[in-house]
Formats: C-alpha cells, sequence, structure tokens
C-alpha cells in the first residue's frame, strides 16, 4: 500500500457510518444547512439528538471564510459548556463525507412554535425566560463568539424544568476582525440587526439587537415592526422605521424589562446595551413579568 493510500485508510478510519452507529427514531427539527433527529446511540444505548449538516450548504457557508482559519461548528458547540446551552459531545465526518454532531437530547418544544400558539407554558414566565435567553448569550460572548441567528426558534423549551436551552451554532463566527468585516448577511431576516441588513462591519452587538427581537416576541406575541414578507425586504424597516413600542402590546410588562428590550433593538449598535451582561445588570430587579 502507498503511502497516499495508507494516509487516506488512516482518514477514512476516524470517519463514523451513522446508519451503522445511530438508530434514527424520530426527525425533530429541520434547519436551513441540516437535520436534527433523535437517534438512539449504538454504542451506549442512550438517546442523543443527532445533527446531519447539509455538505454542500455548509460547504458553501465556510467558503466565505476561506483563509481565515475558521473553526467548524462541532469545534465551536463543543467549547459551550453552560446550563442554558445544548451539550455538544462529539462531532466529525460521516463515512458519506457530511459534518456531524452528537448533543444531549432536549426533550422540548422550540420556543418559536410556543409563540405561535400563545401557548400557556409562556404566560407568567416571560421575565425569566427572557432572563436564560440572554445570561446563554453571555456565555457565547463571553467565549468570544458571536453567535449570529438569535431567534426562537433556536431556543428548546423544557418543560419538566420550564427553562431555555441556546441551540445551533451553525452561523456561529468568532468575534475577531477577520470575521466582521462587512459583507456577511447571514441570520434570520425578521431578526437582523440593520448593520447585517446594510452589509456593514459588525460585532457582538448584532446578537443583541436579534436578542432583542426575539425578546419582545417572548413578551407580547408580536414582532416591534410589521411584517410585510419574512424575507431580508422586511428588515428594511428596521433602521428606517421606529418599532411600536412594547407597552402598547403589552402594557402591565414590568418597566424595567420594556425598557431594556426597547434599547436592544435601536438601529444604532451604539445605543443599545454594549454586552449582553450589561442588559443582565438592567433588569437585575425584576422579578415577575408585570408592575
Amino acid at each position: 500500500m502507498g503511502f497516499l493510500s495508507k494516509l487516506q485508510a488512516i482518514f477514512q478510519s476516524d470517519r463514523v457510518d451513522l446508519n451503522e452507529r445511530f438508530e434514527l427514531l424520530r426527525r425533530a427539527i429541520s434547519g436551513t444547512m441540516s437535520k436534527f433527529y433523535m437517534a438512539r446511540d449504538r454504542k451506549t444505548g442512550e438517546i442523543v439528538g443527532l445533527k446531519i449538516a447539509d455538505k454542500d450548504k455548509v460547504a458553501a457557508f465556510e467558503a466565505r471564510f476561506k483563509g481565515l482559519n475558521k473553526p467548524p461548528e462541532g469545534e465551536i458547540a463543543m467549547q459551550m459548556k453552560h446550563p442554558r446551552i445544548v451539550e455538544t459531545r462529539e462531532y466529525g465526518i460521516s463515512t458519506e463525507d457530511v459534518p456531524f454532531l452528537v448533543m444531549e437530547y432536549l426533550d422540548g418544544p422550540g420556543l418559536q412554535f410556543l409563540l405561535k400558539r400563545h401557548d400557556p407554558m409562556i404566560e407568567g414566565h416571560r421575565a425569566e425566560l427572557v432572563r436564560q435567553m440572554a445570561e446563554a448569550l453571555a456565555y457565547v460572548h463571553e467565549k468570544g463568539f458571536i453567535h449570529r441567528d438569535v431567534c426562537p426558534r433556536n431556543f428548546i423549551y423544557l418543560p419538566k424544568t420550564q427553562s431555555l436551552k441556546l441551540i445551533d451554532f451553525g452561523l456561529t463566527v468568532p468575534a475577531t476582525p477577520p470575521f466582521m468585516q462587512p459583507g456577511n448577511r447571514t441570520g434570520t431576516p425578521l431578526y437582523m440587526s440593520p448593520e447585517v441588513v446594510r452589509r456593514r462591519a459588525t460585532d457582538q452587538r448584532l446578537d443583541i439587537f436579534s436578542f432583542g427581537v426575539s425578546a419582545y416576541q417572548v413578551c407580547t406575541y408580536e414582532l416591534p415592526w410589521p411584517i410585510a414578507d419574512a424575507t431580508g425586504k422586511a428588515a428594511l424597516a428596521h433602521d428606517t422605521q421606529p418599532p411600536t413600542d412594547i407597552l402598547k402590546y403589552r402594557p402591565t410588562l414590568h418597566r424595567k424589562l420594556a425598557k431594556a428590550i426597547m434599547k436592544c433593538i435601536e438601529p444604532d449598535r451604539n445605543n443599545r446595551p454594549q454586552t449582553m451582561t450589561q442588559f443582565l445588570t438592567m433588569i437585575r430587579d425584576v422579578k415577575s413579568d408585570d408592575e
């Protein structure tokens, strides 16, 4: 066997046959660049969350950062060890050349699903849910990353503990100058900050804007701007029209919480809370949803 053949054999030996390793029990969520499954790990017998990426979509996204040494999603996700963030236990490449992640299985609905239903599980817990979202994002920022896709779809609600966990680091990048240059217009349009929509330079404060829109929705079931469509066109209003005051939709909302959320969705990032820790300080005394 020649050197190249030996090298290829070693490389292939590290790959995982997903059909052999996992029993797929249920498809849970479809993302923009991947599919999520509830699966049984035949090696351990444990029920896990299995994320299988779309190889072509991931390659197209990663190509934007050619030459920048961007860490893969799995490497980023493995660094996140926090009670408000899904635990990633393993990542790799399958025998079919497809990236995959093995995570703890989260037995609960997405926050977006609850909001669409006006689910009673949210009632009386809004302030605490917003706080938990902020804690998760503060940790991501402390680890030196920008999530870039903060929205209710990427939080899973766990009914047993009445708590949330942040998921999906598929669009996450390091918070360093090479990754904050103008032009990276990725994310979910209705939650995009103006600097992303306008293809300007970015930093972690783009996440603070997206968080603010998400928190606004948790508190009101509404979005701050009228929705003409769900594309980037709707996001153009984020710096051309003032948002609806959150108290119009929920007049009884705790004033400190209302003020902090509205600050997060300021079009000028210099007028937002400058860190998620600052936001948490702003709502430190908020003990209930309403005053």
